[in-house]
């Protein structure tokens, strides 16, 4: 018995949403998942569209559901048995599917999902599914467990047709990706700017990583993982440009290094970094900054110096996804995008951080020391000299 055909179903918040948002955000999931399927060459004959599902029909329906977990605004797939909506087939199927399924001595159920006008209720289906596994299967010994089954045979209604299931894999859920504006995120290549990048993306926003190299204050292995971390990252978006922003930062940070106040080097970096971003989102026709800056994950990012460094953004927002999380929640994010491993590996530190660098930053004194360099043509300098980099 193969399965035939794959139920998508779609992410909560989309199903909230106005009919004429919802209905446009439904295209634009099934645009990505036709993208998807492109991608990794899965053939299928047809995909229905309904209201908060799609059923697409494939010969490669363990394959097809397996690749769809990962595109944003899929709440959870199924591999199912497509049959009609006559009562006697769809039990026929259950118990078909129950035969491959059920174990001996083991507990199910079976549930049932209706939409549509049908001459039987889903407690009809559930009860003569239930009796007629029970009959063809009484060698196993089977337990009906209505409450905490081992094994669940399901069954979902619509309209002509019915589709026989028993494993359902999560999604990530969120907005179809292109449902928001695209944002620029500053990607370190470290634990929580990809996090932060992807939670982006989980919202609809299609990035563009924007990467600064600050050799020689580190090791080239530091620009191969940003950049590893970059196509990981892209394996979430398939169908949109796999294009990062290389930004030469060697020069500017050796400029703050000699001549400004060594307790501020961070911040004037970051806030430099702030200012090049703009200028790529002016670029890009972005909408904001993404950064994976959390309060009081480094020294620079206190609450008073996220402030101060919020002030050299002039023109766009900057949005800071991971706020809020400790470092434990965004390790655990990490590994469920497949970036930790990548964003672990040993490279040299910033050699140009200082040892103690200032937690409280006055805003006048990091101003101060701004107007003593020429920041606009650092600025236009680092942008000239920025590279792309596709992955």
């Amino acid at each position: 018995m193969k399965f035939d055909s794959v139920i998508v179903r779609f992410g909560g918040e989309i199903g909230i949403k106005g009919r004429w948002t919802r209905r446009t955000y439904e295209k634009l999931l099934l645009k990505n998942i036709k993208k998807i399927l492109k991608h990794h060459g899965i053939s299928h004959e047809k995909i229905i569209r309904k209201s908060g599902r799609m059923y697409i029909k494939t010969k490669n329906a363990h394959e097809t559901a397996t690749e769809l977990t990962r595109v944003f605004g899929v709440s959870s797939v199924s591999p199912a048995v497509e049959t009609t909506a006559e009562m006697n087939e769809v039990v026929q199927k259950a118990v078909e599917l129950a035969k491959k399924t059920l174990k001996s001595g083991s507990s199910f159920a079976v549930r049932c999902h209706r939409v549509g006008k049908h001459s039987y209720s889903s407690m009809d289906i559930c009860k003569e599914a239930g009796k007629q596994i029970l009959a063809s299967l009484k060698n196993r010994n089977l337990k009906v467990d209505l409450k905490n089954p081992q094994f669940t045979v399901a069954v979902e209604v619509r309209d002509e047709y019915a589709y026989v299931y028993t494993e359902t894999l999560h999604g990530v859920d969120g907005f179809p990706l292109g449902s928001q504006p695209k944002a620029i995120c500053l990607l370190s290549g470290g634990i929580d700017s990809p996090v932060a990048c992807w939670l982006a993306m989980k919202r609809g926003c299609p990035i563009t990583p924007l990467y600064f190299d600050i050799a020689p204050f580190t090791d080239e292995a530091a620009t191969v993982k940003a950049l590893d971390v970059t196509k990981k990252l892209f394996e979430w978006s398939i169908g949109f440009p796999r294009k990062i922003y290389v930004v030469p930062h060697g020069k500017n940070l050796e400029t703050f290094v000699n001549e400004s106040p060594r307790k501020l080097t961070c911040i004037l970096c970051k806030r430099m970094m702030y200012r090049i971003a703009e200028r790529i989102a002016e670029t890009e026709k972005a909408e904001g900054i993404i950064t994976g800056e959390a309060i009081g994950e480094q020294a620079s990012q206190t609450l008073h110096n996220l402030r101060v460094l919020n002030e050299a953004a002039t023109k766009y927002p900057v949005h800071r996804p991971l706020l809020g999380f400790n470092k434990l929640e965004t390790e655990k994010l990490a590994k469920k995008i497949g970036t930790f491993e990548i964003s672990t590996r040993k490279t040299e530190g910033c050699s140009a951080a200082p040892r103690r660098p200032a937690t409280k930053a006055r805003l006048e004194i990091v101003k101060e020391a701004e107007e003593e360099l020429d920041i606009e043509e650092m600025v236009e300098e680092s942008v000239r000299e920025a590279r792309i980099v596709v992955v």
